[in-house]
């Protein structure tokens, strides 16, 4: 049985430790509140970007642009957006196992498809099992802008406009809640469903269409990206304040149970030390 010092000693520890763990959750339901506003406020900008793409796409017949044109598959990249940290709950783990999942059902060799991570838990969970990541991000902001992502988004976009890979997917968790987070699987490139749209455009185009989605088919595309961190990063602030609630819970649970131990064993030594004395008494007598 342990000791009286033994129980003190890590009732004292895990009091410490759920204050680590409470401070934790108010940050992360500090950085939530802010990511949470930064992912619903890009949403209006996409569905206009989409309605502008959609309306030139559609009544533009033939523009033979890369980014609208299936092509037979033979190499396939994923752009996978995790966490640089962890104390994060399953928020990592979920994406990784769905990629995973994903490429065990398409692929046969390692040579069919290539990687790009963003986040550091994620970039070390494919370079430690030997798959080929192209391109990597790590030690984004909590609240990152379109600056800190393009680069990455520009290059998945253009290795695609190039010919290196034939179809472009993007895992990451879809903010629902606080307590709900979605592992989604996105098609970012081609864009076949805007190229089978029945709308008709009502714009005038100068200088002409086809010129005008040259341009902003890759930023459409490069803003899906964006926006998918966007959400990814609210997500996380939201697993991981959900973990450091249930650690902080769990430590209190621990806490009350080290208490009542504590309580029985140190009136197990008093009863102890008085049924000695009363013994010790009557010896004399």
């Amino acid at each position: 049985m342990a000791s009286l010092r033994d129980i003190k000693s890590r009732i004292t520890s895990t009091k410490k430790t759920s204050q680590i763990t409470r401070a934790m959750q108010m940050v992360s339901a500090s950085k939530l509140n802010r990511a949470e506003l930064n992912a619903k406020s890009f949403v209006p900008y996409m569905s206009k970007i989409q309605e502008v793409v959609v309306a030139i796409a559609s009544g533009t017949q033939n523009t033979g642009h890369p980014m609208l044109t299936y092509r037979p598959v033979a190499k396939t990249a994923y752009l996978v957006i995790t966490s640089d940290r962890g104390l994060a709950g399953a928020y990592n783990s979920n994406i990784l196992r769905a990629v995973s999942n994903a490429i065990r059902e398409r692929h046969t060799s390692n040579d069919q498809f290539v990687i790009f991570a963003v986040g550091r838990i994620g970039r070390d969970y494919f370079t430690k099992r030997g798959l080929t990541v192209i391109e990597s991000m790590v030690a984004l902001p909590d609240q990152p802008s379109f600056s800190d992502i393009k680069e990455i988004a520009h290059k998945a976009v253009g290795m695609f406009t190039e010919g290196t890979y034939d179809e472009l997917y993007m895992y990451y968790n879809h903010f629902v809640s606080a307590v709900q987070l979605d592992v989604t699987e996105k098609k970012v490139l081609p864009l076949t469903d805007i190229a089978k749209s029945s709308a008709t455009a009502s714009y005038e185009f100068e200088p002409s269409a086809e010129g005008i989605l040259e341009v902003l088919l890759p930023e459409y595309a490069e803003s899906l990206i964006y926006g998918a961190l966007l959400d990814g990063k609210a997500s996380e602030h939201a697993a991981r304040m959900t973990a450091m609630k249930s650690a902080t819970d769990n430590a209190s649970e621990l806490i009350s149970s080290l208490t009542l131990q504590f309580n029985r064993a140190r009136q197990a030594a008093i009863t102890q030390e008085i049924t000695e004395i009363v013994g010790g008494v009557a010896a004399l007598e």
